[in-house]
């Protein structure tokens, strides 16, 4: 032993090391390494129990919370961004935005610093509103969203989803529609046409302020209410068809099998109203698809046609109206008031299309074969017949062909949906605000013209802000055209 001791004493460090490596490794047994280096046994262990330290002191200490990642400068003019940033982009309250550098950077900051510090930021955001440009807007969208019973009038940019207008008014009339209608065209908004539910006053307030730019309907809100009769009417004609297996599961219980039974009475009448109830529900159910199939679908048939088949539709709900006047006729009185507008799409569409027709020479039958053939989702086996089909008629015409009916289709929008879109995203906000003020209402515009989307179902908006889309050119971030300064170099 003490021989052993003796070499192990002499052992320089690099031979420990490998020895104590050749252990871990288990590529040798400890006894035939201890034989082989002169050591004992206990040595070696010794030496591997060092070496196990080492590697998880270098492994498992540096956790990956506690890196260093890179180094933030907290500045003024960082807090200042910091305190904007916050309710816009987290939805934060006051309260909220103190407790954030309080907790986390030590710093105290007042509810009046914010406040003050906001309401400069929201009249920076008013200045750079009022002076946009609006002249590249060609399809407006207009509706009205509410804060409680406070109406808050809402226009946004078809295109680019720019919002425009966003002002809370103590009313929705012609008046009120018109005064902002009229302050947005001095700026240079005139659209060829706008799209909107059937509100009177928004309607009233278009046609005073701006003539006869038509204002077409909203293909969103008139489906939604035809869908929802014949829905109501599926789950009424369900109910009349389980009250019936109810009574004959009774009448099969109770024996009762002669006409004059009372049971029986009542399962005639049941089958009665069941077979009323299942034929007014799939009548409905068959004229609704029609309308938002063939009729108010984007790729359709001419325009001549659609209000052949829409007063058809119209007049077929009529003749079904008093079998339930309560549930129809609301429907059928909407359809039929607004058709001219809600086909206002359809006319548009048919002068892009003869357009298209003119200027690549191509038959305009053949250019509305190639508009019907988007109605059919591209993974059908019809879809694939038809493309070939239509690239035999075409030729070396056909990829250009389909490719302006494609962008035809997709410049002309049925709906406000996008206003629609754009109460959603106020509603994040709006929570917990029970007023609203005109200040508020213009930083919250300026920060939705001007924040770029992380993602988008349309490629070519990712990366781009409303503004960026509607002029074609880039601008700072949003906290840096509010006068908040540049802010720190982005981590590589």
């Amino acid at each position: 032993m003490d021989r052993c001791a003796g070499v192990a004493a002499r052992l320089p460090e690099s031979d420990r090391r490998d020895l104590a490596l050749q252990a871990l490794a288990g590529s040798e047994a400890v006894s035939a390494l201890a034989a082989r280096h002169g050591v004992s046994r206990k040595f070696i262990y010794q030496q591997t129990d060092k070496a196990r330290v080492a590697l998880d002191d270098a492994f498992l200490t540096a956790a990956p919370e506690d890196e260093v990642l890179f180094e933030l400068t907290v500045t003024k003019t960082w807090l200042r961004q910091v305190i904007v940033a916050l309710p816009l982009i987290c939805h934060s309250s006051y309260r909220g935005v103190i407790e954030f550098p309080r907790d986390l950077l030590g710093v105290s900051v007042s509810l009046g610093t914010i406040h003050n510090l906001l309401q400069s930021a929201a009249r920076q955001a008013g200045v750079i509103n009022q002076a946009q440009d609006l002249s590249g807007i060609r399809v407006g969208l207009h509706d009205e969203i509410f804060q409680g019973s406070m109406p808050v009038l809402a226009g946004v940019c078809a295109a680019s989803t720019y919002c425009y207008l966003l002002v809370a008014a103590e009313h929705r009339d012609a008046d009120t529609w018109g005064v902002h209608l009229l302050d947005a065209a001095s700026q240079g908004l005139k659209p060829d046409r706008t799209i909107a539910d059937a509100g009177q006053g928004l309607r009233a307030g278009q046609k005073a302020a701006w003539g006869e730019i038509p204002c077409q309907g909203d293909v969103f809100h008139i489906q939604q209410q035809y869908d929802g009769l014949a829905s109501t009417l599926s789950r009424l004609a369900k109910g009349a068809r389980s009250r019936r297996q109810k009574l004959e599961d009774r009448i099969d219980r109770t024996g009762q099998r002669a006409a004059n039974d009372e049971l029986a009475v009542q399962l005639d009448l049941a089958r009665h109203v069941e077979a009323r109830a299942a034929g007014l529900a799939r009548d409905i159910r068959t004229l609704t698809q029609w309308l938002s199939h063939d009729v108010l679908a984007l790729a359709g048939p001419p325009l001549s046609t659609r209000q052949t088949l829409f007063d058809f539709i119209v007049e077929e709900l009529a003749n079904r109206e008093p079998e339930d006047p309560r549930r129809i006729r609301p429907v059928r009185v909407a359809l039929q008031n607004q058709r001219d507008n809600l086909l206002g799409f359809a006319g548009v569409l048919d002068e892009k299309l003869i357009a298209i027709a003119q200027t690549h020479e191509i038959s305009l039958t053949i250019v509305r074969e190639a508009c019907i053939l988007h109605r059919l989702p591209s993974i059908s086996t019809a879809y694939w017949q038809g493309w070939d089909l239509l690239r035999t008629k075409t030729g070396d015409k056909f990829h250009v062909l389909f490719d302006a009916v494609r962008l035809a289709l997709a410049q002309t929008p049925r709906s406000s949906s996008l206003v629609e879109n754009l109460n959603s995203r106020l509603r994040n906000h709006f929570t917990l605000r029970r007023h609203l003020n005109d200040s508020y209402l213009s930083l919250l515009q300026f920060f939705l013209n001007h924040r770029r989307f992380m993602r988008s179902q349309r490629t070519e908006r990712k990366g781009k802000s409303p503004r960026e889309l509607m002029t074609g050119q880039a601008h700072p971030h949003w906290l840096t055209l509010l006068g908040l300064g540049p802010l720190q170099p982005q981590r590589a």
